[in-house]
């Protein structure tokens, strides 16, 4: 189980101190939100932040694109330092070509939103190294978590079965259903507010670890 504290929460006035912070709180990967105004009603940030912070730490970086046509800018994205890229499977109308781009070059994650079923990944499932299953609607942070989408947690994981495919849960993660969340098969927690938001990081990041 890894957690992935997501910098959409992060005090951006001082980023670098933050990633650097959070890792040496224990988090095993960063989550990168990016967002075009169109997918999802916020904007974030570009390629030119990611490669900043890339100096800064050797963690895993997830590049969560929350943008349309993905396949357009992916590249800049993985020039910048990325270790897998995620899009969502509503987000392009090429998705398969584009996951095996991406492929080409770093690993590739799928998200689902939560009104997105899961068979609209079983012709692909085999392509991807990480599904991402969002918890919240994409788009800002600090979102209550939706209880439905244990059950959908659940059926991703019995989906995956012995795959090689980590399955990563986004949106309202807090040590309250991290437990739940471990249960239902999860790999990774993505976590925002819930460790930005405190004033402990480590012990933060330490509740979600010991929860599980």
């Amino acid at each position: 189980m890894f957690v992935a504290p997501s910098i959409l929460s992060a005090d951006f006035s001082k980023l670098g101190e933050e990633i650097k912070s959070v890792e040496d709180a224990g988090a095993d990967w960063i989550h990168i939100d990016v967002m075009d105004g169109n997918f999802v009603p916020n904007i974030t940030i570009g390629a030119c932040v990611v490669k900043s912070i890339r100096k800064i730490t050797k963690l895993p970086f997830d590049v969560h694109l929350m943008i349309e046509k993905p396949e357009n800018h992916y590249m800049e994205f993985i020039k910048a330092g990325a270790d897998y890229i995620t899009i969502h499977v509503e987000s392009t109308k090429n998705l398969y070509r584009t996951i095996k781009e991406i492929k080409k070059y770093c690993k590739v994650g799928i998200a689902l939103n939560p009104a997105s079923p899961l068979c609209l990944i079983e012709n692909i499932i085999d392509e991807i190294d990480l599904l991402l299953i969002m918890t919240v609607e994409p788009g800002f942070g600090g979102q209550k978590f939706i209880e439905s989408m244990l059950n959908k947690v659940k059926k991703a994981k019995e989906m995956i079965g012995s795959r090689r495919i980590y399955l990563s849960v986004d949106g309202g993660v807090n040590d309250k259903n991290a437990p739940l969340l471990k249960k239902a098969g999860a790999d990774i927690l993505v976590a925002g507010s819930f460790i930005f938001g405190s004033r402990d990081y480590k012990e933060a990041i330490k509740k979600l670890k010991s929860s599980l």
